[in-house]
């Protein structure tokens, strides 16, 4: 029953047939016959079937929240037993938002190496695309802003506030002005992260609070883009302290802070599904992340 509720929950996900099998590792003959015999054993119609996956029946949605709890549940409970016998091991899903990218490593180092046995997955994704994901088990845990948009019930440990730099090539004229201001971005050629990245929606916010109309004739959702567009020349783009700290190492880019006031950035955390008892590697995960965040409050 099991297996067959994760492909289940994996067609969901995949919403085709086809993938959904090569997602789960089986041929689609195999996963189309399991589908049928959750329907036969549960006595309802899952899937709308037509000459491709059409969506889920009303009973297809409810199953599917049902699938998603006990499959939770027997993960956790697999895992807690592999912990019991030879310690933590399996791999862990992270999805993080690409400006927390920078600082994902003093994460998972230290984590790596008091559970040498595990395996982790980093992911880029969007503050969206986290909780989705982990509400779908394709994540088991996200780094992401913790108090700007709502995130639902999740556990949320914090971890460091933002900060913002101009990055710019060090022959720009404005790298010699000595500091910037969010103010001073009016004239600047931006290049920006893609509107529908919550760190670009701060951004705007600050632009537009500084009374600046935001302009950016190139966007990205990376900010590996973003960077080169800057080392072409004559642009500008916004990336946060860690970033600032990789790329501003390079002798012809400078990363000048801006000023907010005494307003503090939005608050960087990990979030994991919310559950009374995690399991045994995201219990550790957790662990790990309260112990940096502590470290960065010193």
């Amino acid at each position: 029953m099991i297996d067959k509720l994760e492909m289940f929950i994996t067609l969901a996900n995949e919403c085709h047939f086809g993938r959904a099998a090569e997602r789960y590792g089986v041929a689609q003959p195999t996963l189309s016959a399991a589908i049928r015999q959750l329907e036969g054993d549960l006595g309802v119609q899952l899937v709308m079937r037509g000459a491709r996956f059409q969506g889920l029946t009303p009973e297809g949605e409810r199953v599917l929240d049902w699938a998603r709890r006990i499959v939770t549940d027997a993960r956790q409970m697999r895992d807690e037993m592999r912990a019991r016998r030879k310690g933590l091991s399996g791999q862990l899903r992270l999805g993080a938002i690409p400006t927390a990218l920078p600082m994902v490593a003093t994460l998972v180092t230290p984590f790596l190496k008091r559970h040498p046995n595990l395996r982790v997955q980093i992911l880029s994704r969007t503050s969206v695309e986290i909780l989705a994901e982990m509400e779908s088990l394709q994540l088991d845990a996200g780094i992401t802003y913790l108090d700007n948009e709502p995130l639902g019930r999740v556990t949320t440990v914090p971890l460091y506030h933002e900060r913002y730099h101009l990055l710019m090539r060090a022959d720009d004229p404005m790298a010699r002005t000595g500091a910037v201001r969010w103010g001073d971005l009016g004239t600047a050629n931006l290049c920006l992260l893609v509107a529908t990245m919550q760190n670009r929606r701060i951004i705007d916010r600050y632009l537009t609070q500084a009374g600046v109309s935001v302009r950016a004739a190139v966007e990205s959702n990376s900010m590996l883009a973003l960077v080169a567009q800057v080392l072409s020349g004559g642009w500008a783009t916004v990336i946060t302290e860690q970033a600032a700290r990789m790329f501003a190492n390079r002798p012809d880019l400078v990363a000048m802070p801006l000023s907010d006031g005494a307003t503090p950035g939005p608050e960087v955390g990990l979030i994991a599904p919310w559950r009374e008892t995690h399991t045994p590697v995201l219990a550790a995960l957790i662990e790990a992340a309260e112990r940096l965040g502590k470290k960065g409050e010193g």
